[in-house]
């Protein structure tokens, strides 16, 4: 019988990482962390897996329904691998709101699920930075996303005019739904068609906007609200705009930000709207300039109404979720990947067995270096000093460890430096 091979790919939208790659991860993670921290952000982490019936609540009609990896466990209760995790966050936060100092800073790097087409910058596992502010409803915790969220992009030193965050406000759709009179079945619908303004052309979108049944005078509103290229020109062509809450919560965020220095990096966006339905204040997403990759990086904004799905009162949240393959896509459009020396390591060394008798002193020198704060790796078998030296340049470690009989008669060992060639004697300490 022939055997059954089983194919060693990964999974489809899935990705395996070999160390070259998982170092580019790593340093994206590291610099995620190392920005959060400097805000006093702490770090949780919350279960894979999550009753699905969280993400349907909210999370809308794509992640909350035909992208949701759902199954069954033995006892019929229907599981979700997490899609997203400001539910989660939230859920989380809920059983223990009370018991904490606010506001809440929270932030985790995770792994997360879509069972959706896999594309460029899209797969079905990938990673994400999610960070939280729980228990403020002041417009200083919106102010500290949005510039943490900026820090986070200027943290990779990316070159001047490569991105831009498009700002907007639930509040200034809601006012523009109002102002049309629609019907309580159209809003939800009519909401989905806006998030979906710049990916559908005019006619396109114009025609959708018919399907749901809207009339010209309203067609035209929204043309006239979605083409606002700055707050300025919103309220000139729409004034009762003037008065709305998230017309003036705007014109503070950007009054601040261009106090703060941020001015050059932070733009109004009406067509912002971001597709969850928690969101209930200002929104926006961060927007890569380049060429060969314009696209949304990520996003975020308030959610104050989310909480209620557990069973508490609401308490104020805003958040945002930089995703790992977008933001390795913006390094890698703007060049900034090849710039790094990423197995770069000064404290890495290659201690080779030299001599069979020595095999147990290079032990106890490896067991002494390591103490030492050094990354050790040793030979398994004896090796001669040249095929070290090349094994040492194939692997990219820069200094190789010499402990031989001389050495260990002298009762001491060398550090080559594998670029300069220069040799350091270091007595060993008994």
């Amino acid at each position: 019988m022939a055997k059954n091979i089983i194919s060693n790919q990964a999974p489809k939208g899935m990705a395996d990482w070999l160390p070259a790659e998982f170092a580019v991860r790593n340093y994206i993670f590291t610099t995620w962390e190392k920005v959060c921290r400097a805000y006093n952000f702490e770090r949780y982490l919350t279960s894979t897996l999550e009753n699905a019936d969280v993400y349907r609540a909210k999370s809308g009609e794509d992640i909350g329904g035909k992208e949701l990896m759902v199954f069954v466990d033995q006892a019929g209760r229907e599981l979700a691998l997490r899609p997203e995790m400001t539910p989660s966050v939230t859920r989380l936060v809920s059983r223990v709101y009370d018991a904490l100092p606010k506001p809440v800073k929270f932030f985790s790097i995770a792994n997360f699920f879509r069972n959706e087409r896999p594309q460029r910058g899209r797969n079905r596992e990938f990673w994400q930075l999610n960070c939280d502010i729980f228990g403020s409803d002041n417009i200083a915790s919106d102010i500290e996303i949005l510039t943490l969220a900026l820090d986070l992009v200027l943290a990779f030193n990316p070159p001047r005019d490569s991105f831009v965050m498009n700002l907007n406000s639930r509040h200034l759709i809601d006012g523009l739904l109002d102002s049309l009179k629609l019907k309580s079945e159209q809003k939800i619908p009519v909401v989905r068609l806006l998030d979906k303004y710049t990916k559908l052309s005019a006619d396109n979108f114009l025609g959708a906007l018919q399907e749901l049944s809207l009339n010209n005078n309203q067609i035209d509103e929204i043309v006239k609200f979605l083409s606002s290229r700055n707050l300025n020109e919103l309220v000139e062509r729409l004034p009762e705009f003037s008065k709305n809450n998230g017309y003036l919560e705007l014109k503070n965020i950007f009054d601040e930000l261009e106090a703060l220095g941020y001015g050059d990096y932070i733009e109004f966006n009406a067509s912002v709207i971001r597709g969850f339905d928690y969101y209930d204040g200002m929104v926006f997403e961060v927007f890569d300039k380049h060429p060969d990759n314009n696209r949304a990086m990520f996003g975020g904004g308030r959610y104050n109404g989310l909480s209620d799905i557990f069973g508490v009162k609401n308490f104020p949240a805003v958040g945002m979720a930089p995703g790992d393959e977008s933001t390795r896509l913006f390094l890698e459009s703007w060049g900034l990947i090849e710039k790094l020396d990423l197995n770069k390591n000064d404290k890495l060394l290659f201690l080779p067995l030299l001599d069979k008798t020595l095999s147990l002193a290079t032990k106890k020198l490896a067991r002494t270096l390591r103490g030492a704060g050094y990354q050790v790796e040793m030979s398994f078998e004896v090796i001669k000093m040249g095929k070290a030296l090349e094994y040492a340049n194939k692997k990219g470690i820069g200094s190789v460890v010499i402990f031989g009989g001389d050495e260990a008669t002298k009762k001491v060992y060398k550090i080559k430096d594998m670029q300069t060639g220069t040799e350091k004697e270091v007595k060993i300490k008994i």
